[in-house]
């Protein structure tokens, strides 16, 4: 009875929705893929628009199987989303302090701006706390209580966000290179799983091709996920860098 209701999924009015592309792009995507040090322009966002997005599986009647691709479609998304936020953090940052003048996610400029601009009433540092930053902000003059000004304090804001996703970033992408090895190192056994759950000749040969466009795109996640972690790894480096500057 599973391997019918499974099956069942394979109809004639999904054949079409079967054959488009598992990667949907999203506006986003292409803010997504700069680089995280000012020396980098190779790795602006310009350069390395590629076909990314959220990663949806095809179905091949084997349970296990169908589980273990959608749990690395979902870590994956998952990071995807990490690292479209760290983006998304950083582009805010660079345009609230006067610096997105290209498409980089490097930090020391702007902390440099802000520093700058604040010199007179604020000590404005980058500090470190194991894999956490933040935009430290201290009165010049002791005992000021007042409020930070509105772009500081979204400054602080879009840093600590900064930090939170680039950290996510990492982690997820240690979990999915575990959940990718997997699939990849199976794939001759996954072959043979799907081809003993068809039950003609006409769905063996859909099912194979099913986990195919899987493998394929479990691959195309590799190469993503090992970017991302990649350019939020540079972040993290790049804050330290500044950091230790600072102390």
């Amino acid at each position: 009875m599973l391997r019918f209701l499974c099956c069942c999924c394979f109809s004639s009015e999904n054949s079409a929705t079967e054959r488009q592309p598992l990667l949907h792009p999203t506006p986003s995507d292409l803010n997504g893929a700069g680089s995280a040090r000012q020396n980098r322009p190779g790795h602006s966002d310009a350069q390395t628009v590629r076909r990314i997005g959220r990663l949806v599986m095809r179905r091949v009647c084997v349970p296990e199987i169908d589980q273990r691709f959608s749990d690395m479609a979902e870590t994956f998304n998952e990071q995807h989303e990490r690292y479209e936020a760290m983006v998304r953090h950083i582009s805010n940052l660079r345009q609230s302090s006067g610096c997105n003048h290209d498409n980089t996610l490097a930090l020391a400029e702007c902390v440099g701006t802000i520093r700058d601009e604040h010199e007179t009433r604020y000590r404005v540092t980058l500090k470190m706390k194991g894999y956490d930053f933040t935009l430290n902000v201290v009165p010049v003059c002791e005992g000021e209580e007042e409020p930070l000004p509105p772009h500081l304090q979204l400054a602080q804001d879009e840093m600590k966000g900064t930090s939170e996703s680039a950290k996510a970033t990492i982690s997820k992408g240690t979990t999915l290179q575990e959940l990718i090895g997997w699939l990849l190192r199976s794939k001759d056994h996954m072959a043979e799983q799907v081809r003993g759950a068809a039950v003609t000749h006409q769905e063996q040969g859909r099912l194979e091709e099913n986990l195919e466009e899987n493998l394929k795109e479990v691959k195309r996640a590799k190469e993503l996920s090992l970017g991302y972690r990649q350019r939020a790894g540079e972040v993290l480096t790049e804050a330290v860098q500044i950091s230790g500057a600072n102390v």
